[in-house]
């Protein structure tokens, strides 16, 4: 904007980087800087997510694996959520979770042959897309009754802020460790997949 500010208004600008070239160009540079400011600290980079999941965006994700290499990028939030073991086992407004399993789904799948081809780890799945302020307690418990075999990744917000308190809670709720505990789920980072 005007500030020099990315916009807030995630699918305003998502269609500005779809059709404007001037912004994909300002969206190319604001990512390399970006990385390069996170190369600065030091830090190990273990796989690449957006805020609202921007990183799944056409221009963005383009962007982004085509720097992959030079940008170090390992990982990759695959953001693909069962659509019917989360529908069976959540809860939440229909057209919420009906649209952000449709959108989220076909943006996964349209990068997934790219990150295979360039090695990039990943989940085979997420849970908690679907659920975004609601993987609560009765959720984790019900989804580690039914968490298919292989990797998954749990999606949540969890803090000491009212709106995601419920999620922190839930994953530090004493019968939530203790089912994690007796059952052959083995939680790890993305480094470790």
């Amino acid at each position: 904007d005007e500030q020099g500010k990315l916009s807030y208004n995630a699918p305003a600008a998502g269609m500005r980087y779809f059709f404007h070239r001037a912004a994909r160009e300002e969206l190319r540079a604001e990512i390399a800087e970006q990385f390069r400011r996170f190369r600065e600290t030091g830090l190990p980079l273990d796989h690449v997510n957006g805020h609202l999941h921007l990183h799944l965006h056409p221009v963005v994700a383009d962007i982004l694996l085509e720097h992959a290499r030079e940008w170090g990028i390992r990982g990759f939030r695959w953001s693909r959520d069962l659509f019917w073991l989360s529908w069976k086992l959540g809860r939440g407004p229909l057209f919420y979770r009906v649209s952000h399993a449709v959108i989220f789904n076909l943006l996964s799948l349209r990068v997934k042959k790219r990150l295979e081809r360039l090695g990039l780890k990943h989940t085979r799945r997420v849970f908690g897309l679907m659920q975004t302020s609601h993987v609560e307690e009765p959720y984790l418990l019900k989804l580690l009754d039914h968490l298919p075999e292989g990797d998954s990744e749990v999606y949540s917000h969890p803090s000491t802020e009212p709106q995601y308190r419920a999620e922190y809670r839930a994953l530090t709720a004493p019968a939530v460790i203790r089912k994690l505990k007796n059952s052959s789920v083995t939680p790890i980072r993305y480094s470790d997949l």
